[in-house]
């Protein structure tokens, strides 16, 4: 699964680039028999649904050309949101100080989730603070994190 999103990073990342946009991330989850490739866009000027409907159409050219996923699927073009995934080393640098949430692939100190502030990204390890406590997270482990905005974990919503 990590070959074929790397594979389709490398594929797709330069056409979102290309048309003016930051490709901030990309996600293939299987779904039984289907998968779901989504595609998460950026800008400064924020994304509208013109914008993901103008990548969408261009990806999917490019994916009928290529057809480098096997079976069926479905796209779906998407900006980050506020409580965006951080799916590399320089996103997890550029919200040091913030919250994110995080499921791990294995565990670190007996735990899969851990929710806390970025501290530190001291080369392939991931510094969070959860309520004092200090977790080495290797990049690697990580499945899944998500950006936790200050107002979501205030209100809870």
């Amino acid at each position: 699964m990590y070959r074929q999103r790397v594979n389709l990073d490398s594929l797709l990342r330069p056409v979102v680039t290309d048309m003016g946009y930051v490709c901030w991330g990309i996600e293939l989850v299987r779904q039984g028999r289907n998968s779901l490739l989504r595609i998460y866009i950026d800008s400064g000027a924020g994304v509208t649904l013109e914008d993901c409907e103008r990548v969408s159409k261009r990806v999917s050219g490019v994916l009928d050309v290529e057809d480098p996923i096997a079976g069926e699927y479905l796209l779906e073009v998407s900006s980050p949101g506020l409580d965006r995934l951080l799916f590399n080393r320089d996103q997890y640098e550029q919200f040091i100080g913030k919250t994110v949430k995080v499921r791990l692939s294995g565990s670190v100190d007996n735990r899969k989730r851990i929710t806390g502030r970025i501290e530190a990204v001291i080369g392939e390890t991931l510094v969070l603070n959860e309520s004092g406590r200090e977790f080495q997270i290797p990049l690697g482990e990580i499945e899944k994190a998500r950006l936790c905005p200050d107002d979501i974990i205030r209100t809870g919503r």
